[in-house]
């Protein structure tokens, strides 16, 4: 069994099919896919929610390697420069693990936690009785509930307005029903719990919308526990242009990861066109109309460096100086504001604004110091700069050493 990196499709062998019982009868579940070929036999890729007919083959993490995986992920994204991470779609049984592991010094970066649906319910409650969640020494933070629309452009599962251009009989998969979640919605404007949507194609992004503006709709402001909700799309990958101004009046934030234009735009064409891609990874455009986008990695989909982050929208080329129009360069974004997108603006999406994301008297001493100033240097420079120094709280959590 082989997943694919951004945990939207598998790759199984015939023992696993066999196991599982996947035969060339065997029918999808809701939101997943069975790739059969032309015999109609299972060819072994499986696509978003059909990974769930092997997930008893699989072996379960042990508490042991959760633990050491959490440590070395901290020193790892501490040493790269991060001072905090958000953690989308967290296992709510894992939290009490790193909030023990933040207080006994072994996890050095904040970590704010959006938990996966299954733990929405049971965090809800604790919201609504004792507010956002915290740990003793205020570095974890648990206010947010991840959900996932559709899956991914790769694997032709991101949900489109119109059919894949290399697919024609296919507009991708929704990962859930309206009247699943819009419960979910309504009551966490009333208890003042975040909501990050994870949604890739058009189709999605604009029913991410859509239902997000009917929450709003259904419990007015005087009604909510926090009147502007801070609600987040986790990707904001491919929109319908006409979408874009609906961020702002909203109040939606794009949660975006600038590492997947740079990557994805080498075959992002093949799936769904140039024209479509007029609102593919459309950061200045978004910026240009108001919106604030927190700035990210999504790692381990992507490597997690931040310099490749600050570089992909900064150049808004691969790694190699490659682009060309169909990477619509007008959609780079100033350096000034790529920073803003890792700092100023990510704190905002975590509501810690008053806190964090800048450099002034009175707000936590959280700031990464690198060897040549990332403002100023030719913008292939940026990529080679080397992080010399990672402070959280006024605590150096990385020096490098000679």
């Amino acid at each position: 069994i082989l997943q694919r990196a951004d945990g939207h499709a598998m790759v199984v062998n015939s023992a696993a099919l066999e196991a599982a019982g996947i035969t060339k009868s065997t029918q999808p579940p809701f939101g997943g896919d069975i790739l059969k070929g032309k015999d109609g036999e299972p060819t072994g890729m499986l696509i978003d929610h059909a990974m769930g007919l092997v997930e008893n083959l699989m072996p379960k993490l042990t508490n042991a390697r959760k633990k050491a995986a959490y440590i070395k992920a901290s020193e790892i994204y501490a040493a790269y420069g991060w001072t905090g991470m958000h953690s989308m779609s967290a296992d709510a049984r894992d939290i009490p693990m790193i909030e023990r592991l933040s207080d006994a010094g072994k996890l050095k970066i904040r970590v704010y936690n959006a938990v996966d649906m299954k733990g929405a319910d049971e965090l809800l409650d604790n919201i609504a009785k004792n507010g956002p969640q915290k740990n003793k020494n205020g570095r974890i933070t648990t206010r947010a509930i991840k959900l996932y629309i559709d899956g991914a452009l790769g694997s032709r599962g991101a949900a489109l307005l119109e059919p894949y251009d290399d697919d024609p009989e296919n507009t991708g998969l929704f990962l859930v029903k309206k009247q699943d979640i819009m419960p979910i919605f309504k009551r966490a404007l009333r208890e003042g719990m975040q909501i990050s949507t994870h949604a890739i194609g058009d189709r999605a992004n604009q029913t991410m919308l859509d239902w997000y503006e009917e929450a709003f709709a259904a419990i007015p402001e005087n009604e909510r526990k926090i009147s502007k909700p801070r609600w987040r799309n986790e990707h904001s990958q491919i929109l319908a242009v006409s979408d874009i101004p609906r961020y702002k009046q909203l109040g939606v934030m794009a949660s975006m990861q600038p590492s997947h234009a740079i990557g994805d735009l080498f075959f992002a064409q093949k799936r769904i066109g140039k024209n479509r891609l007029a609102g593919g990874y459309a950061w200045n455009s978004l910026i240009k109309s108001g919106a604030i986008i927190a700035g990210g990695s999504d790692a381990p989909v992507e490597r997690g460096d931040p310099r490749i982050e600050f570089y992909a929208a900064t150049a808004r080329k691969s790694l190699d100086g490659f682009s060309d129009n169909t990477w619509y360069p007008n959609e780079k974004v100033s350096r000034e504001n790529a920073l803003k997108m890792f700092t100023e603006w990510a704190a905002y999406a975590a509501f810690e604004e008053n806190a964090l994301g800048k450099i002034r008297p009175g707000l936590k001493a959280d700031f990464t110091v690198f060897d040549k100033n990332i403002m100023t240097i030719p913008e292939a420079d940026i990529l080679k700069v080397t992080p010399v120094m990672t402070m959280v709280d006024g605590e150096i959590i990385y020096e490098k050493t000679e």
